[in-house]
This record gives structure tokens, sequence and C-alpha cells, in this order.
């Protein structure tokens, strides 16, 4: 299962999921806003979101979804716009030279924290596109669902990672003094993030 190429595939993947985007610019915003207990909340619910399309991907889930069109449409314009609001909220931010909170961070209770963390891969079909590919290009052709799950656990393990470290980085005090400097030029990457990653998904086709 676990030979060079695969290992070459798996730091591709840990480097796409690293790279920014809602899941981590989320993190990144919250941690450095609320602390690392928020933080982790929020990479943790993001975690059970790529769960929940990774685990489906391997049980034919996708499958469904290009069968039926229109969950994949409704799931898509639900993330659109949730996407679209955080990218309006950073922009807003961006623009008042008033005393913001820090990055773009995702207030409430943990429990609540942990739920808008799986809202941002829940609601993005590209996930479970993204998970479906994957297998298609580590798995055998013959492969089973014993083996889709084994690496499923080996590609969630570099997700996990990712996130959880993305937590630990921006709650660390040097991390928030270097933000506060420059506070505005990256809220406006966030909206950009943000902004980019809706447009792209109001875009995606499945063909």
């Amino acid at each position: 299962m676990i030979t060079g190429g695969f290992i070459a595939i798996w730091i591709a993947w840990i480097l796409a999921g690293g790279s920014p985007g809602p899941a981590t610019m989320g993190i990144a915003g919250t941690a450095m806003n609320e602390g690392r207990r928020a933080g982790l909340a929020f990479a943790l619910g993001i975690c059970a979101g790529s769960a929940s399309w990774g685990i489906a991907a391997a049980l034919g889930l996708s499958a469904v979804m290009l069968a039926h069109a229109w969950v994949f449409e409704l799931i898509r314009y639900f993330g659109v716009a949730y996407l679209g609001w955080l990218a309006l909220k950073a922009l807003r931010r961006a623009m008042t030279s008033d005393e913001v909170a820090l990055g773009n961070p995702v207030t409430g209770s943990l429990t609540a924290i942990f739920a808008k963390g799986a809202m941002i891969h829940l609601t993005n079909p590209k996930a479970i596109l993204s998970w479906g590919s994957i297998y298609a290009i580590v798995a055998p052709a013959d492969a089973g669902l014993a083996t889709l799950l084994g690496y499923f656990a080996l590609l969630y393990a570099g997700s996990v990672m990712t996130f959880i470290g993305y937590a630990f980085l921006f709650s660390s005090a040097r991390m928030v003094r270097a933000y506060t400097r420059m506070r505005r030029v990256f809220d406006f990457a966030f909206a950009a993030f943000f902004g980019v990653a809706a447009f792209k998904i109001f875009t995606v086709r499945l063909t």
C-alpha cells in the first residue's frame, strides 16, 4: 500500500491542504483572536467535515452525487453563500481603521465554533470530489472497501496534522504580534481568499 509514489502523493496532499483557503484562513483568524482552544475547536470541526466526505467517497456517495446533480447543486449554493458572507465580512474590516478583531475569527461556544468549522467542508462539494479523485489516483482498480478505508486513514492523518498545526501556530503570541502589525493586509488577503473560493465553487462543473 505504501510505495514511493504514494508518499509523494501524500506530501502533495498535505501541501494542498495547507495552502491558503477557507479552512486554513478560518483556523488562523479564530486561533489568533479567540485563542488556542477556539482555534483547535474550529480545526477539529474542519477535520470532522473532511472525514465525512472522505468516508462518503470511499462508500461511493460521490457516484450518487454525480448521478443526481441537484444534490451537488444544493450543497454548492449553500457553500457559495457562506463563503461570500465571510469574504464581505473580512473586506469590511479591512476598509476600516478602527480597532477590530484579528483575522477572520469565528466566535461562539466551542460547540458552535466546531459546527461552523464542519460547515466549511460540508458545504464544499469540491471536498468529496477531491477525495474521490485521490482514491482514483492511489488505489488499484480492484481495491475493496477495506483498502480504500486504509488509504483514507493515511491521507486523513496528514490533513489532521496540517489543520491542528495551523491552530497551534496561529495561537502563538509572536504570530499575533506579526498579524497586528499587518492587520489590514491580512484582512484584504482573507477577503480575496474567501471570495475566490466562493467563485470557484460557484463556477465548478460536474464534467
